[in-house]
């Protein structure tokens, strides 16, 4: 799946529920800009509430261009679409593809997926299940098109 087909301005709804009962919200916008050197800056910016208060959040990932050592398989098995996930920093996150995805952080491992809809999406969402000894929660965010 293309990620060039997102690229433009979405707003984002998030919710994530601690196995604990805690629950969070955050909503703000979202912008997924080609950069110069190919890549897709994936910047979000917005609020976190909860029932005690809010706070201002952002993160930044970059989708890149990627293949397996062969320019097929990819190191952690999976599918080679032609682009990865990255942190800011260059970090492997996990590849971009409809389906499960994985990645492992420290001992906690999130197992999610990514879903587009249609040409052209007018929508997006992503589902996170995290679970291990540090973390237990799920997440899940839809991407919408701005209405403003």
């Amino acid at each position: 799946m293309d990620p060039l087909r997102l690229v433009g301005t979405w707003d984002f709804v998030r919710e994530i529920r601690h196995d604990d009962g805690a629950a969070y919200t955050a909503d703000g916008e979202a912008r997924l800009l080609l950069e110069d050197d190919g890549r897709v800056r994936w910047a979000e910016q917005g609020t976190l509430r909860w029932a005690g208060g809010s706070t201002p959040v952002t993160r930044t990932l970059f989708l890149v261009r990627a293949a397996g050592p062969d320019g097929g398989a990819l190191p952690d098995g999976g599918a080679d679409t032609g682009w990865r996930v990255t942190f800011e920093d260059g970090r492997d996150f996990h590849p971009w593809t409809a389906g499960t995805v994985e990645h492992l952080c420290g001992r906690d491992l999130y197992a999610g997926g990514l879903a587009v809809a249609a040409e052209p999406a007018p929508a997006w969402e992503l589902r996170w299940r995290v679970t291990g000894p540090e973390k237990a929660y799920l997440m899940h965010t839809r991407y919408t098109r701005p209405t403003r």
